[in-house]
């Protein structure tokens, strides 16, 4: 009896754009080691765990791509998507810290009334991240059961806990996107009400305009957008095709020429615009904003 090529049958083909992502992240794990050493912050060190998880998903699926015993191996393909779909987790969860490091230091309290409520809730990185993790359970419980499953129904049972897990990404990439968006707005109203002030000198004197503060640079407000735009690409791309009800489109999102450049593209692209300078607040200005307003 012929032995079934996991691999195959989950779309893995090509080998060389797996080792091309694995070579592209390597560098990017010792650069992110090196930020995370140099400015110990939270999304520096979380993004080096992520390269280096994705440096393993691809090291793995270059081998399950390029060997048949390897792609006969149900654990080892397992294994890789467990890999790969738990890697997003601390980039999505990086990227959104990094929103809400941000609108702490621009230290504008939420609005009064249920939208104040609601920003509070989305800027709860307690729930964010338990969403998330709740996403990232039931995406490595359905891998599993869908790749062990005997029967139909027990296969379609771990197809529904991934589309699950795929809502709940898509959400949280919905709320980035928000937060995202309501901060730039926000920081450029600041600068345009500060920029329109002026202070008046003595008789005799002109006025002249109040220096805008330190503020995000327009290139990094274009880097956060950029940012979570990318991850919901990736989201949105997972949620059209797995998330699907058709056989058919839930195919596409095995398919490598789909794959790469709608999943695994943009988040290269989400990692290395983390590097982007000044995008990254200090750690010690992100502590002290919280002190500010918590009112110690």
């Amino acid at each position: 009896m012929a032995e079934i090529n996991y691999a195959s049958l989950s779309g893995i083909h090509s080998v060389a754009a797996a080792v091309v992502f694995a070579v592209i992240y390597a560098p990017l794990i010792l650069f992110y080691i090196h930020q995370s050493i140099k400015r110990p912050t939270y999304v520096f060190i979380v993004l080096s765990f992520f390269c280096t998880l994705r440096v393993t998903a691809f090291v793995m699926r270059a081998i399950l791509a390029g060997s048949t015993s390897a792609g006969e191996n149900l654990n080892l393909m397992i294994a890789e998507q467990i890999i790969y779909s738990t890697g997003f987790f601390g980039l999505l969860y990086s990227a959104y810290t990094l929103v809400l490091d941000r609108e702490l230091i621009r230290s504008r309290p939420p609005p009064p009334g249920p939208l104040g409520l609601l920003s509070r809730l989305t800027r709860s990185r307690y729930l964010i991240r338990i969403a998330l993790m709740a996403a990232v359970a039931l995406g490595i419980t359905g891998a599993i059961n869908s790749s062990e499953a005997k029967t139909v129904s027990a296969a379609q049972n771990g197809l529904k806990l991934r589309q699950i897990s795929i809502y709940i990404f898509l959400a949280v990439c919905v709320l980035l996107a928000g937060e995202t968006l309501s901060l730039v707005v926000g920081e450029l109203l600041d600068t345009r009400d500060v920029s329109s002030e002026t202070i008046a000198m003595a008789p005799g004197q002109k006025p002249y305009p109040v220096q805008a503060p330190l503020s995000s640079g327009k290139h990094v407000l274009r880097t956060l957008l950029l940012i979570a735009l990318l991850l919901l690409l990736r989201e949105v791309f997972f949620a059209a095709t797995t998330g699907s009800s058709s056989a058919t489109t839930q195919a596409k999102a095995n398919n490598e020429a789909l794959f790469y450049p709608l999943s695994a593209l943009p988040e290269l692209l989400a990692v290395c615009l983390f590097a982007v300078r000044g995008l990254v607040p200090d750690r010690r200005q992100v502590k002290e904003s919280q002190i500010e307003r918590s009112g110690v």
